[in-house]
């Protein structure tokens, strides 16, 4: 018998038994008969449960798309699924489950011949860290918190009401995955001239030519050179814009980063030097990691994916406003301080999370 000579019943069960949204949206499509079934008062349902499966926890995806300041961040809200709402969590979706592949290739990065895939538990937590670092960005990272309110005791213990909803194990989890993000920026999006220098060497063994740094610089050269119209696309305006662009030039499976990004990055001519590429020494480096941590996930996966050269992360950092420079993250600060109340120490816990005892791999 032909799949759209089933029952009703069968064939909405069918839709449910679906592993992803694209699977229903394609199996929609695939005749008149599953179309009509599938636009029934059933669709937002079925959508929003497979979406569960695929993307959730959705309750945390949910938090960031409907955060703002009119109530306060730690409060859980709750909002009735709609199209627009199911559209904006699986935009979140979308970049939770790139996370899920680049994760083990950094937490397996030294012991690379261990590395595993993750399990649909583990998925799950890097999902959940995900939405939930980016709950915290939406709401302490903004021009509403500058520089000058940062360490203000009010501040801080609004920041630590909202990570009080979660458990020791459940910070842990978000801490592993901000460790991952600070190795991407480090090394990849906002790399120091040493780490220029290394991977240069790498490169070019036989070469040589020495990279020029610009020893007089302590921060970011934010270039004043207007890019090519094709570039300035890239830097669209607006809450959820790098992502949305994202999203129309990229399939959400491809992880691989482009060689054309290498040919970029350590091109040697009369017009670039591979030292422009570099951050700064050690100190300096350091300070430019800790303001770029403030960066919510999709905004640090656009910039590893789109920004192939330093002046491109400038601009897209000008871009945000002066709040954002010289103003360090806060997550760190405000996890050791709620650690500091539970009584531990966080040293302890990023050694736990290092050796997987604690965070989003428990071996």
């Amino acid at each position: 018998m032909p799949i759209y000579d089933l029952a009703t019943e069968l064939l909405l069960h069918i839709f449910r038994s679906c592993d992803s949204i694209f699977d229903i949206l394609n199996l929609a499509s695939s005749c008149r008969r599953l179309h009509h079934v599938f636009n029934s008062p059933s669709k937002l349902h079925i959508l929003a449960s497979v979406a569960e499966r695929q993307f959730g926890p959705l309750d945390d995806a949910i938090q960031v798309v409907t955060q703002n300041e009119s109530q306060p961040a730690h409060i859980i809200r709750h909002a009735p699924m709609s199209d627009s709402l199911l559209e904006q969590v699986i935009q979140l979706g979308l970049v939770a489950r790139k996370w899920e592949t680049i994760y083990p290739f950094k937490k397996w990065k030294i012991d690379f011949e261990n590395r595993r895939s993750l399990t649909d538990e583990e998925r799950l937590r890097v999902r959940r860290a995900v939405y939930r670092l980016w709950w915290y960005h939406s709401a302490f990272h903004s021009r509403a918190y500058d520089r000058h309110s940062r360490s203000l005791r009010h501040v801080v213990l609004e920041r630590a009401q909202l990570l009080h909803n979660w458990s020791t194990q459940e910070l842990a989890e978000i801490e592993d995955l901000r460790l991952i993000m600070d190795d991407i920026l480090r090394n990849h999006i906002c790399p120091s001239n040493g780490t220029i220098q290394r991977k240069f060497r790498k490169r070019f063994p036989d070469s040589s030519q020495q990279p020029v740094f610009n020893i007089h610089l302590n921060h970011p050269r934010f270039s004043t050179t207007p890019l090519s119209p094709h570039d300035h696309s890239f830097f669209e305006k607006g809450p959820g814009a790098p992502i949305r662009q994202y999203f129309h030039t990229a399939h959400p499976n491809n992880y691989a980063e482009s060689s054309a990004k290498y040919r970029s990055r350590f091109r040697n001519d009369l017009s670039h030097d591979p030292g422009y590429e570099g951050w700064g020494d050690e100190i300096p480096h350091y300070y430019i990691v800790q303001d770029m941590l403030k960066l919510d996930p999709g905004q640090i996966l656009w910039l590893r994916d789109h920004a192939l050269l330093k002046e491109q992360v400038e601009e897209y950092v000008w871009s945000l406003g002066e709040w954002f420079r010289d103003n360090g993250e806060t997550f760190g600060d405000t996890m050791e301080y709620v650690m500091n109340e539970r009584g531990l120490e966080i040293r302890e816990v990023r050694s736990a999370i290092v050796n997987r005892g604690m965070g989003i791999i428990l071996d």
